[in-house]
């Protein structure tokens, strides 16, 4: 399901099938290398951007069909239509919080478009009880695509990176 892949490629023009990968919430984009987690940034998930998140909700980055979400409610997994595998995991330290500050609007196996609200949080909660609210947005199994990205300015958290098969 989630594979562990780090590629990534160098600029291009987007390509017809390349599924676009927007922030899942409000809040300063920033690189994987930023988030104090040492696996996501050290890239071992796979690669990707970060949100300081700035709201209590979390959306869908990209259209698909959610496939992971555990009990703790403390992270997000979507297959794009390509097949490309979005983690969005909020804040560090998170499942240790079992759940309390999480409420789930998405359940697997869920169809979800692109910015539809997946998890709603306490953030003060969440601010007060984990080290951190950055929240790492990954494809998990980048192996068999290309990445392009991320793009930190990208106007309104749209487009951070382009995901498309090899």
């Amino acid at each position: 399901m989630f594979g562990f892949g780090r590629k990534k490629s160098g600029a291009a023009a987007p390509a017809a099938d390349a599924a676009r990968i927007d922030s899942p919430a409000r809040g300063r984009i920033l690189p994987l290398a930023e988030v104090p987690d040492p696996v996501f940034s050290g890239g071992l998930v796979g690669p990707g951007f970060a949100v300081d998140l700035d709201e209590g909700e979390v959306r869908a980055p990209v259209a698909g069909t959610v496939v992971m979400i555990p009990e703790t409610l403390h992270a997000v997994g979507i297959r794009a239509a390509g097949g490309a595998e979005v983690l969005v995991h909020v804040g560090v330290d998170s499942v240790t919080l079992k759940g309390e500050g999480f409420t789930a609007r998405c359940a697997v196996g869920d169809r979800v478009e692109a910015g539809q609200v997946l998890i709603e949080l306490d953030l003060g909660l969440l601010r007060e009880r984990i080290p951190s609210t950055i929240t790492p947005v990954v494809v998990s199994n980048a192996d068999g695509y290309e990445v392009e990205g991320p793009m930190l300015e990208a106007p309104g958290g749209r487009g951070v990176l382009l995901v498309r098969p090899r």
